[in-house]
């Protein structure tokens, strides 16, 4: 297909930068399944253990975040998004070493997880604000949407492929494929030329810098509101999160080839997503878009945990991960492009790092909850509980907040 005359994938700049997101997406799609099934089927882990996996991982955002969005407001952000992919890639490399030495257990898979969110913390604040550097604010919704398809691609492909390789040479293993594919990724990234003035106007003192990313986070009403919005969707969805695999293993009895043909379905979900969404805001508004997306995700859930333990349990897995991508791409292209919209230049780095601590905070108690309910019981009441959750979420952000009359992307505070 013919690209048009001003599309972003004609920008020298920006093209670059959405392959290495192509790339390590597909990289992404044997670690989403590979971890998980690691820790459920070799590993036989509980649900509370399932839980605490994800736990580990939040658990970065909520300690390092906040400092983490001032020593980045000091430093250019490209390199550290390369570290980041470069660090991610050893440590998913050394899983199946530890897994050949016979050293595999559920502590392990902590570490790795922790070390996961605590890379991610930097370096996927820093990938997001290298966005801004390279796109112009008015075509953030666009760009996020773009980023979203790049995504959507790989995830309609990659599960799949990743279910069958798992299958073939076992989860640890198959790790070494993402790590490849990130050392791609980096290749890639050290293309890009971004020319920043990194602490220009960030204040000497560390608490003094930290203080005014907070403040200005405070101050904004509608930073407030999307941080709370988002929060509690993050909360009901790591809530569901932490027993899909279980669900689709215990309850449905898939083997891995066979959940990983399921998670097709979360691709087609973000493809719809990626291509429709820019569309989607510009129709019906930046804010009532995100709220849809809230009420598609809580349907999906939902509908799932009523499902019978048959064919249509199946195909009702599948529908669930078509819903939850198709409603967390219409969420996360409006929060992230509203967010950036509003925020000065300077401060883009502590208002990223604070709104991420405020919405992955939630996201810990609802990982914990989500394994404790699964556990205690049953998988069906962590679905159940995330999707009224988002549901009800969705109707009061509509009747509560401003979102509801949200249209465009507001202009950034005077710095």
């Amino acid at each position: 297909m013919a690209l048009a005359p001003g599309d972003l994938l004609r920008d020298k700049q920006y093209r670059p930068l959405w392959l290495s997101i192509l790339t390590s997406s597909f990289g992404s799609q044997i670690t989403m399944l590979a971890i998980p099934l690691t820790a459920a089927v070799l590993l036989h882990a509980t649900p509370t253990q399932m839980g605490l996996l994800t736990a580990m991982e939040i658990a970065p955002f909520v300690l390092f975040s906040l400092p983490s969005g001032v020593w980045l407001d000091r430093v250019r952000k490209l390199p550290v998004y390369v570290a980041g992919e470069l660090a991610i890639a050893l440590v998913l490399a050394s899983v199946p070493a530890v897994w050949a030495l016979g050293w595999l257990g559920i502590g392990y898979l902590y570490v790795v997880a922790f070390v996961i969110g605590t890379v991610a913390t930097t370096a996927g604040t820093a990938a997001q604000i290298v966005l801004t550097q390279v796109v112009p604010r008015s075509r953030l919704v666009e760009a996020h949407a773009k980023n979203a398809l790049a995504s959507s691609a790989a995830e309609v492909a990659g599960p799949g492929v990743a279910g069958a390789l798992i299958r073939l040479v076992g989860a640890p293993v198959a790790l070494l494929a993402d790590a490849v594919l990130l050392l791609f990724s980096v290749v890639i990234l050290r293309g890009l030329r971004i020319h920043e003035t990194p602490g220009a106007k960030v204040p000497g003192q560390f608490w003094d810098a930290l203080k005014e990313g907070l403040n200005f986070v405070r101050g904004s009403r509608l930073l407030v509101v999307l941080a709370l919005t988002v929060g509690l969707w993050q909360m009901c969805y790591h809530a569901t999160m932490v027993v899909q695999i279980l669900f689709a293993t215990r309850e449905l009895g898939l083997n891995e080839r066979q959940v990983g043909l399921c998670y097709v379905g979360l691709g087609i979900g973000t493809v719809v997503a990626g291509m429709l969404g820019h569309r989607i805001s510009a129709r019906i508004g930046t804010g009532p878009s995100l709220l849809w997306g809230c009420a598609i995700c809580g349907a999906g859930w939902l509908q799932l945990a009523a499902a019978p333990a048959n064919a249509w349990g199946v195909a009702s897995f599948v529908f669930m991960l078509v819903c939850f991508g198709l409603g967390a791409v219409l969420i996360f292209i409006n929060f992230l492009a509203l967010r950036q919209a509003v925020t000065p230049e300077p401060l883009l780095a502590r208002m990223t790092s604070t709104m991420r601590w405020l919405i992955l905070i939630p996201a810990l108690p609802g990982a914990l909850l989500g394994g404790w309910l699964g556990e205690h019981l049953g998988l069906r009441w962590a679905l159940a509980a995330g999707g009224v959750g988002a549901l009800a979420l969705a109707v009061c952000g509509w009747k509560m907040t401003l979102l509801r009359d949200l249209r465009g992307l507001p202009s950034a505070a005077k710095e």
